[in-house]
């Protein structure tokens, strides 16, 4: 198309646009009206921008996105007050893009696929929400997004949320190379999204009123045992965390990536926050902590599974951390070499969890290691009223520990605590596996994985 029939294109799109606000009067508009093309063979930028910007222009409304695919060249803003919404009303499943033996494929609902940005993650991000602005019930694709390639192409953030109150709700977003920058505002909400981000998920920053981050699954849908999977272990990152104030995160899981959870400083601060029934499996490190806010970030029913990498370790708490994290009633296998190295000036505790699988080199569980589940270089350690399931030994103190409290676990085999702490460290009441003749036989006769630990501690 050329420059001039571009301008008349524009400002024909723009007339529909005001004739349409000053006779719609139900507050839904649909992108079809503007000249959008479903069959993913134009641009549909300005088409969806038109229909956007004719919602705002009535102070509000939804625009409506048929079934269809929808190429992009360039980006789009959702006004606030206004809703961009697909045929969805959860996120949906395309793992035929993976699995040639499932039927779907992202060529079925809403689907969004962004060509502009390539090779420039700071260009522009395909779409920006403003304030009380939402976008849900899409799949957004990168069709050129090569999984074969030695690496990933950068692409802007897929969706960057702005001002107060942006939603992004039931979508997937399937191959993203940076997905959700979710930072500068308030009580963001991110709900129901599926996907596979190459480089990084969820970014969250200066945000101090509480956002919410609700059931987001990362997983390997779009690319599994290929170079740009292999990538993403090397150096992708399912969430981000800087500055924060009490944030809430739900039900969320990342499966693959160098490290699943990683809590920073960023110029504005760190994070505190709530997080209950978080996950990640198969990451090199489940959780890193570079810092935290004092007052903490608070961990309830996690589940952290590292067995890859050179090092696979669920959780490593870095020297530079000064603030505070405590999980409760969290699970910690592998195989990997250790479950938790913690260093720092903080304070780190772990109630009512279960650590097992540990000491196992690169992940072979052939090549047993020495090493500790729970590895203390610095900092104050709480471990109380956990259950170590490995007749190993538990927990090393190292020498730059300030305090340490450990008391009432439950060991499997010898009690195996080593300190070397310079600092106080309190260590009783730790119930380690009875020996004899009757527990040898009532481990014997017991079934599954406990018992089986038992009664190779008992031998």
């Amino acid at each position: 198309m050329s420059a001039v029939m571009m301008v008349v294109w524009a400002v024909a799109l723009a007339a529909q646009a005001g004739e349409d606000t000053a006779m719609n009067t139900t507050g839904v508009w649909s992108v079809l009206d503007f000249g959008a093309v479903d069959d993913a063979s134009g641009d549909n930028t300005e088409a969806f921008q038109a229909a956007l910007d004719a919602a705002r222009a009535a102070d509000g409304g939804v625009v409506t996105v048929p079934a269809g695919r929808y190429r992009f060249e360039g980006a789009i803003t959702v006004p606030s007050n206004v809703t961009l919404r697909g045929v969805f009303a959860y996120a949906p499943a395309h793992a035929g893009i993976r699995d040639g033996g499932h039927q779907e494929r992202p060529e079925f609902g809403s689907v969004l696929e962004p060509y502009g940005g390539a090779g420039d993650e700071d260009a522009a991000p395909f779409i920006t929400l403003q304030a009380n602005a939402t976008v849900q019930g899409f799949t957004v694709h990168y069709p050129a997004q090569d999984p074969k390639a030695d690496a990933p192409t950068p692409y802007p953030w897929t969706i960057r949320m702005r001002g107060n109150n942006p939603a992004v709700m039931d979508m997937q977003l399937l191959n993203p190379y940076n997905a959700i920058d979710a930072s500068e505002n308030q009580r963001a909400l991110i709900r129901n999204i599926h996907g596979q981000p190459i480089h990084i998920g969820v970014y969250v920053d200066r945000i101090y009123d509480i956002g919410r981050i609700e059931n987001v699954h990362w997983n390997p849908w779009w690319s599994h045992k290929t170079p740009v999977f292999d990538w993403q272990m090397k150096h992708g990152i399912g969430f981000i965390f800087g500055r924060t104030d009490w944030h809430y995160v739900l039900n969320t899981f990342c499966f693959g990536y160098n490290v699943g959870y990683k809590f920073i400083e960023t110029k504005d601060g760190a994070t505190n926050g709530n997080f209950l029934g978080i996950g990640a499996d198969d990451c090199h490190t489940a959780l890193l902590a570079e810092q935290t806010a004092p007052m903490g970030v608070l961990i309830t029913n996690g589940e952290f599974v590292s067995f890859n990498g050179p090092d696979p370790t669920m959780v490593r708490v870095e020297k530079t951390h000064s603030g505070t994290i405590r999980f409760s009633n969290c699970a910690f296998w592998g195989p990997s070499n250790r479950n938790v190295v913690v260093d720092g000036h903080g304070t780190v505790g772990f109630s009512d969890c279960t650590f097992m699988q540990w000491g196992h080199r690169r992940g072979d569980r052939k090549q047993q290691t020495d090493t500790p589940s729970i590895e203390a270089l610095g900092g104050s350690l709480l471990v109380r009223g956990c259950e170590f399931l490995e007749d190993k030994p538990q927990i090393r103190l190292g020498r730059g520990v300030e305090r340490a409290i450990i008391t009432e676990n439950l060991i499997a085999g010898k009690t195996r605590i080593e300190n070397k702490a310079r600092g106080r460290a309190i260590i009783k009441n730790n119930a380690a596996t009875p020996r004899g003749k009757f527990w040898r036989e009532h481990h014997q006769s017991a079934p599954g994985f406990r018992s089986r630990s038992l009664r190779k501690a008992g031998k």
